[in-house]
């Protein structure tokens, strides 16, 4: 139960640290928000056209008597919400680290410099981390997607598809989330998806505990954007948890100045 604690603790600590350094928190802001106008757009328009949706694909209800035509439909119309609110917390944050992409590895390399003054890099162009970033998103979204299915489908078992159910939802979106989260710094370390996830497995409770609490924040829109350059700095020190560099390191935030203006790289266009 330690781990959760310390992932929780890895997740306030990178809200600390973009707090700390402006300039990172509010440029970092911008990919999210940019992102968050698109998604808006779209929720509110298929929320608006739910009844209808659900209506076309349940014509063999159309003779039900009162009440239980407006119950089912009503039930399905809540897990239709449910299940397009789980794809786009998840797919909200894969969107937002491709538009934001050369910033949040910035952001991440001058948090790896704060704790030792040293940060891995890949070696590879810009081009062809855009290529594996995306890459790894499409996978994300299938994958995100029949979780999304599953999910729907579980939850008309009785009772337990209104507890357990969304319960279990959120413990994959918060893995989920890490994952992407971690994508930043993992890449510039080398390590692709397949690898990633072995990591993650390995340490199953400290990545709930830092991806549980981030998925019940982002459940507030405006919540996610501010929190999501903290979000990306908090990753990058869980993952050097995850590869042993924190232990080797002399302490983090205790041993280095807050003011690290003069090791910072400048953030970079967001173009």
């Amino acid at each position: 139960m330690r781990d959760l604690a310390t992932g929780f603790g890895y997740l306030m600590k990178g809200q600390r640290w973009v707090a700390r350094h402006g300039r990172w928190w509010g440029i970092g802001m911008l990919p999210a928000l940019i992102t968050l106008v698109g998604y808006a757009a779209a929720l509110v328009a298929l929320f608006f056209w739910t009844d209808d949706v659900i209506a076309w694909a349940t014509p063999f209800a159309d003779d039900w008597s009162s009440p239980w035509l407006a119950v089912f439909r009503g039930s399905l119309a809540i897990l239709f919400a449910a299940a397009c609110l789980f794809l786009a917390i998840i797919t909200f944050t894969a969107v937002t680290l491709l538009v934001g992409q050369p910033f949040y590895e910035s952001l991440s390399e001058a948090v790896d410099r704060s704790e030792d003054g040293h940060a891995p890099e890949s070696g590879l162009p810009l081009w062809r981390e855009l290529w594996i970033g995306l890459r790894e998103a499409i996978a994300l979204v299938v994958r995100v997607t029949l979780w999304t299915v599953l999910f729907f489908a579980l939850g008309f078992i009785p009772v337990i598809g209104q507890t357990a159910i969304p319960a279990l939802a959120f413990c994959v979106t918060g893995f989920f989330l890490a994952e992407e989260l971690t994508s930043i710094a993992l890449l510039r370390r080398g390590v692709l998806l397949k690898e990633r996830r072995r990591m993650l497995r390995g340490r199953r409770l400290l990545t709930l505990g830092f991806g549980v609490p981030l998925a019940l924040a982002f459940l507030l829109p405006l919540v996610a954007v501010v929190l999501m350059p903290g979000a990306v700095a908090g990753a990058t020190l869980l993952v050097r948890d995850l590869t042993g560099e924190a232990a080797a390191s002399d302490g983090g935030d205790a041993g280095h100045p807050a003011d690290m203006a003069a090791g910072d790289p400048p953030p970079p266009p967001l173009g």
